[in-house]
């Protein structure tokens, strides 16, 4: 499974090959690093058939999470890919616009990585 990863902190990347080490090794899981929503996009452009699954953050400069999610499913309107946005904010409104945007799901920080490995097993 093809996983793009879109946040604009560089950590994220070490914290994500940490938690998902064996999977990697595996082959079971590939995670695509992008630092941006427009730089998603083009990665989303030339590999939108391998990627099954967007983990998007909400809160980014430029173009923001919900920009990217909206630009996405205008061009996708149907899974795949899948797109679970992750926010350090839990509020109530940006979840329902996340959803009425086209969200699969919601994530809050910091991230709960036996949750997310349960979603993305029961994805599989």
């Amino acid at each position: 499974m093809h996983i793009l990863v879109v946040d604009d902190e560089p950590d994220v990347q070490s914290l994500f090959e940490q938690r998902f080490r064996r999977e990697i090794r595996s082959g079971e899981l590939r995670f695509i690093f992008t630092f941006s929503g427009e730089e998603a996009l083009s990665r989303l452009k030339d590999q939108h058939s391998e990627i099954v699954l967007i983990l998007s953050d909400i809160n980014m400069p430029g173009m923001s999470g919900l920009e990217l999610l909206e630009s996405i499913r205008q061009s996708h309107p149907m899974a795949p890919p899948l797109v679970m946005m992750i926010t350090a904010y839990g509020d109530e409104d940006t979840h329902a616009k996340a959803l009425s945007l086209g969200a699969n799901d919601f994530l809050t920080k910091p991230l709960d990585f036996s949750e997310l490995k349960q979603k993305l097993k029961d994805t599989l």
